[in-house]
């Protein structure tokens, strides 16, 4: 299973952008995928996640000013990330919980980090 990353980037203080992560490969069927992101001397930390189901969570710090979504006939999950901070900077990772086969236990499968840098 292969995750493509896309959509970092600089952008300025209260500025938006959009992530995007599309899994491939052997799935059968994809649980929960999400964000974690890691700043610079800081350890990685949860961004949001969603369901297959649509059920979401968040992280304190980015509620009210990101969103998450995903197209399941797609396999891609889509974080728009708006009022964007300085402490928003950080490589973001996309995750994906798949289940390879029927009657296989989900694995966490990771994406290549994009860098997100917000700066005036």
């Amino acid at each position: 299973v292969q995750l493509q990353a896309s959509g970092g980037g600089l952008v300025q203080p209260g500025g938006s952008l959009r992530l995007s992560c599309a899994a491939s490969g052997s799935i059968y069927r994809i649980n929960t995928m999400g964000w974690y992101r890691q700043a610079p001397g800081k350890s990685r930390e949860l961004v949001a996640g969603i369901t297959a189901g649509g059920n979401t969570n968040y992280a304190d710090s980015v509620k009210d000013r990101f969103t998450i979504s995903r197209n399941n006939a797609k396999n891609t999950a889509y974080l728009q990330m708006n009022s964007l901070k300085a402490e928003d900077t950080a490589v973001y990772y996309c995750y994906a919980d798949v289940v390879n086969a029927l009657f296989s236990t989900p694995r966490k499968y990771w994406g290549q980090g994009t860098l997100v840098t917000v700066s005036s």
